[in-house]
């Protein structure tokens, strides 16, 4: 089975639950805690072995590219002031995987922006990241997918169980737990934002897919679906009616970056967690708490 050494990451959104703020700044770029939450993914997707990411982006996006590159600067200042160990945080996933962009000319979804990564992924298989997605886990989401994919040589998508209101947001899998596995599933259909009693589960796609070649071709011949444009889902959906795919209910904790709760939500974990500031700032948190 061939390993899955490439990721792609759809950044090119004009992230409209997040304004006014988005407007200027890139939802990817927000910072939870010291870093972009787009370099979260990014790590993710190195961490579990996919040394070659492209990130999709769209106008006005460039502070994204900037993010991932070396700062002459920076490195000089820092070193004369003998401050190394901070040179190498600055450099962090830079130094350690192959990352590249591309754009998405027009704003038709997921699926068109999925098809600009097509001369990139090649005939390899590839990890898909939601940008708007943050999953912090014991063990890489991403990695999670690449050893089910290794397993039964299938496309996986990563799954969790959601209330009937967020079905409406996301996707309803149409699955039946494998024999033998605890979170396992063979998926045979799904469908973007079912209307009410068109769900097939309470198990929806959240943030991670992982996939082979042949889901362009699918997507060459996709209509436009749920709100007008082209929807991942569907195509994934054929693929699944077809060929049939796999559905993990992965480990880990989810937040909606895309949002403006789950932003906060986000930020809250991530600075319980951190090891510089996590201690002090979960005391804060307590103390905070005791006056609401």
């Amino acid at each position: 089975m061939q390993a899955v050494k490439k990721a792609v990451i759809p950044a090119a959104g004009l992230g409209t639950r997040m304004l006014p703020i988005s407007r200027c700044v890139p939802k990817e770029m927000f910072p939870i805690v010291d870093r972009p939450a787009i370099s979260y993914l990014v790590n993710e997707a190195i961490d579990s072995g996919m040394t070659e990411v492209l990130i999709i982006t769209g106008r006005e996006k460039d502070a994204i590219e900037d993010y991932f590159d070396y700062s002459p600067e920076y490195d000089q200042a820092l070193t004369a002031k003998g401050r190394e160990l901070e040179v190498e945080l600055i450099h962090g996933e830079i130094s350690r995987g192959n990352i590249f962009f591309t754009r998405q000319k027009e704003k038709r979804g997921l699926g068109h922006a999925l098809m600009c990564a097509r001369s990139f992924v090649g005939n390899d298989p590839f990890a898909v990241l939601y940008g708007d997605d943050m999953v912090f886990s014991e063990t890489p989401v991403c990695k999670q997918l690449a050893d089910v994919y290794e397993k039964y040589g299938k496309p996986v998508v990563g799954l969790k169980t959601v209330t009937k209101e967020q079905l409406r947001k996301f996707c309803s899998m149409k699955a039946e737990p494998i024999e033998g596995t605890a979170n396992e599933y063979t998926v045979t259909d799904m469908i973007e934002k079912p209307a009410p009693g068109k769900e097939y589960t309470d198990l929806a796609i959240l943030g991670r897919v992982l996939l082979t070649p042949e889901i362009f071709d699918i997507l060459e011949t996709t209509a436009p679906g749920a709100g007008g444009e082209i929807q991942l889902t569907d195509a994934m959906a054929e693929y699944a009616r077809r060929y049939g795919m796999v559905g993990l209910e992965f480990e880990g904790k989810r937040f909606d970056l895309g949002s403006k709760l789950g932003f906060l939500e986000a930020n809250l974990y991530a600075g319980t967690k951190h090891p510089e500031v996590g201690e002090k700032f979960t005391e804060i948190l307590k103390e905070f708490a005791k006056g609401l």
